[in-house]
């Protein structure tokens, strides 16, 4: 799909990367116990396309200050997420090495929306 008939979002690369990670956790979490159903599994996927959500509605912002808050949101959001990461480890749902993983997946998106979020508010 040529980029002109994409929106805003879709460009930006911190959510292509957060794309990507809530692809994951839904692969992921597939293997969880059923009983998780309504517990951990839904927590982490509504946590992971928040993370995204946030980020494609800051975009539209017409205020800097506004698309800011936003990014702000989607940090928290990704942060929810390694809290049930580690959680999930925990309780034996993800192996260590897949929470190394998300380690690093999770550090890189909040370097990038940390880095998005203070251009932001340095206009």
């Amino acid at each position: 799909m040529p980029d002109y008939f994409r929106f805003a979002f879709e460009k930006l690369n911190v959510w292509q990367e957060a794309r990507v990670l809530s692809k994951n956790v839904y692969f992921d979490t597939k293997d969880f116990p059923g009983e998780e159903k309504f517990g951990i599994i839904n927590q982490m996927r509504r946590a992971a396309v928040s993370v995204c959500s946030n980020i494609a509605e800051g975009s539209s912002r017409t205020s800097a200050k506004d698309q800011a808050h936003f990014y702000q949101l989607s940090y928290s959001s990704l942060m929810e997420l390694m809290n049930q990461v580690i959680i999930a480890n925990d309780l034996g749902y993800l192996n260590n090495e897949k929470e190394n993983q998300y380690r690093l997946d999770i550090e890189k998106v909040a370097n990038m929306l940390n880095s998005l979020r203070k251009s932001r508010l340095n206009k």
